[in-house]
């Protein structure tokens, strides 16, 4: 233990160090440990998100499937109800011999030897009685053997299509009377299972005995339209587990059941013995909501013997009354292991990540800390010279700030000769100041000597003289200067709107019809549209005529392959117009939209520009109390837009320099 202790000592042996280890890795932990519940919250969000997604496309899906087999039942009754042989024999019931029925069963074999048929089906004929003329139950593996006799006009759907004489496809409860009469009361048979967490009493007191069936009818008529029976076929959910298997295979759903009522008929939920789960039956809450509210039930349930993620779907009959239910879920189990083993690897990471920083921390930090151990001989010191020491001195070894700070004692004595130096400094600074301020004034009347000098020297050159071309630079690159000081100076003195009476769409039209020729020469369509109630404005028609024109020659050079430049006014407001100019050139990249406004940014090639044309545009808009956005994209051209006054301040009439912050290709003032 007191090898630990002064292992650590010698660790942290220089003051504050372990305070400030223990406090970067406590900030670091708190801020790792809020980053990973904030992660952890986001990816759980998530996942549970498209968990939900899930389940409501699984039960889409498996609501699409069982409404197919629904319709494809319908076709198979329609198809038997215009059979001419079956409409002939029905006009005359009592005539039916055994050779009939014969006969009929040849034709119930044809129609339930189609390929599409993979589920077992009950076909039958009915007379406008209600009587079972014949009836046969076939399935892929084979058909039984016929079947007649017996009544079913008990059974509401027959009852209801007789009285009709309509078509009628539903989901219907069969009694087990019923069901004996056509050899299906076995299957149907189901014994209840006790389930946990289900409701003390059944739903339907015909669970267990009767069958939940696809029913499909379709009325048998004469050619006069008389009817004379109906023809019926009939999928008996009960211990058949064809839908729900071929539901979980073309939709890969995890599970799915069909309930009559709140039992369990036909599954591939699995029991605690691996076996089907029928004869279990369904959760109280959910009946509740399912069966007796009528609603859709969406969220965790219990389902067996654990928690599923679940969507419950009630089931009605032709008269719109709930019979049973149609479920899909996925194992809940299986998405919260899911979850933990996420949680798991963020924690695992935020812990190396507080485990990196308290390493990576000690190192740091006795960097910081090592100096303060000269903080006793520093405070000797001072001592020293408080008694008046005025000779003595820091040593020069110390590093870092606490050299810094040594430095700055020593250089306490010399206080009053460094302040004298400073202030000689600033003097020189300010003169030097004035010197480019004058230099910048008296730069125009040397170069408009130099530029009348070339001008002259030119004239009185031959043409041929090899001294011309020389000279042509010389007036080239000294009219380049001027301009660059021009704008240098327009750029820094304060300026003076001129107001007066100001016609923005004659001053467009001039610039068009009037403009230099680095712009009239260029093949480029201009159109222009105007506004012609646009009112006059208070400005400076000068100022604006440079804006208009900076303005007009960059789009004019931003499209060398030829384009469309197009210019127009609006009058969208009462106290302000709107100047759009637009071209199709090569655009401006984002990065730059930010910069545009900046002085001295240009993205021209050296001697192209000075990058001051947008900013004293900017600055003369912004004397107007206006506004300039521009909006671009690469490859498809740049729109400037500018909003001026209709009347400026009658109390304003010098502004200072504007601010030149860009946002988002718009100038903030």
């Amino acid at each position: 233990m007191n090898t630990v202790w002064r292992f650590l000592r010698r660790l942290f042996s220089a003051p504050f160090h372990l305070a400030l280890v223990i406090s970067f890795t406590l900030v670091a932990a708190v801020t790792i440990g809020i980053g990973s519940w904030v992660i952890s919250r986001t990816i759980h969000d998530y996942l549970t998100e498209t968990m939900n997604e899930r389940i409501a496309r699984n039960a889409f899906l498996a609501q699409a499937i069982y409404q197919a087999n629904l319709r494809h039942t319908a076709s198979l009754a329609h198809r038997l109800a215009h059979d001419t042989f079956v409409q002939a024999r029905l006009q005359h019931p009592e005539q039916w011999d055994e050779n009939t029925r014969q006969l009929i069963q040849t034709h119930f074999t044809v129609l339930l030897t189609d390929p599409m048929i993979e589920i077992q089906y009950l076909v039958a004929v009915l007379d406008k009685k209600g009587n079972l003329m014949a009836a046969q139950v076939g399935a892929p593996n084979g058909q039984s053997d016929l079947i007649h006799g017996g009544n079913w006009s008990s059974l509401p759907v027959v009852r209801t299509a007789l009285e009709t004489g309509q078509s009628i496809s539903s989901t219907e409860i069969i009694p087990v009377e019923l069901l004996t009469l056509v050899n299906l009361d076995q299957q149907a048979r189901i014994e209840l299972q006790e389930t946990p967490k289900a409701a003390p009493n059944i739903f339907d007191p015909r669970e267990g005995s009767a069958g939940l069936a696809i029913v499909s009818i379709a009325p048998i008529r004469e050619t006069t339209g008389k009817l004379n029976g109906l023809a019926l076929v009939l999928h008996l959910f009960n211990n058949d587990f064809a839908l729900v298997d071929q539901i979980k295979t073309l939709a890969q759903i995890d599970t799915v059941t069909i309930f009559l009522g709140d039992l369990r008929i036909s599954t591939n939920v699995l029991n605690d013995a691996g076996q089907r789960a029928v004869g279990t039956r369904l959760a109280a809450e959910v009946g509740e909501v399912v069966l007796k509210q009528g609603r859709e039930y969406v969220g965790t349930a219990f389902v067996v013997k654990e928690n599923y993620i679940t969507h419950y779907e009630p089931l009605r009959n032709h008269a719109g009354q709930i019979v049973g239910i149609l479920y899909v879920g996925v194992r809940q189990a299986w998405f919260l292991r899911l979850l933990d083993q996420v949680e798991q690897r963020i924690t695992l990471t935020a812990l190396v990540m507080v485990l990196a920083t308290f390493l990576l921390a000690t190192p740091v930090t006795r960097v910081i800390t090592d100096p303060l151990k000269n903080l006793r001989e520093m405070a000797q010191v001072s001592k020293r010279v408080a008694q008046g020491e005025t000779d003595v001195r820091l040593p020069g070894s110390y590093g870092g700030e606490v050299g810094q700070l040594a430095a700055e004692f020593n250089a306490m004595l010399d206080t009053l000769q460094a302040t004298r130096e400073q202030l000689v400094h600033s003097e020189n600074l300010a003169s030097l100041g004035q010197l480019a301020a004058g230099v910048a004034h008296e730069l125009n009347n040397p170069l408009g000597t130099i530029l009348l000098y070339a001008e002259s020297a030119e004239r009185e050159c031959a043409e041929d003289d090899a001294r011309r071309a020389d000279l042509a630079m010389i007036i080239k690159e000294t009219k380049r200067c001027k301009r660059i000081v021009a704008d240098l100076l327009n750029f820094s003195r304060q300026h003076q709107v001129i107001a007066h009476p100001t016609d923005v769409n004659a001053l467009l039209q001039e610039l068009v019809e009037m403009a230099p020729r680095r712009i009239k020469t260029v093949t480029i369509p201009i159109v222009t549209d105007f506004d012609r109630t646009l009112p006059l404005i208070e400005g400076d028609s000068a100022q604006l005529r440079q804006v208009f024109l900076n303005i007009l020659t960059n789009a004019v050079e931003a499209m060398p392959n030829g384009g469309t430049l197009t210019i127009r006014t609006r009058h969208e407001s009462a106290d302000k117009v709107t100047i759009e100019i637009q071209d199709t050139g090569v655009g401006i990249p984002p990065e730059n939209l930010g910069k545009l406004f900046t002085p001295f940014f240009t993205t021209k090639p050296i001697g192209k520009g000075t990058g001051l044309g947008l900013a004293i545009s900017y600055g003369i808009v912004k004397m107007h109390r206006g506004q300039i956005q521009v909006k671009s994209q690469v490859g498809q051209g740049t729109t400037f837009t500018i909003q001026l006054p209709v009347k400026l301040p009658k109390t304003e009439s010098a502004f200072g320099t504007a601010s030149y912050a860009a946002k988002n290709g718009q100038m903030i003032g």
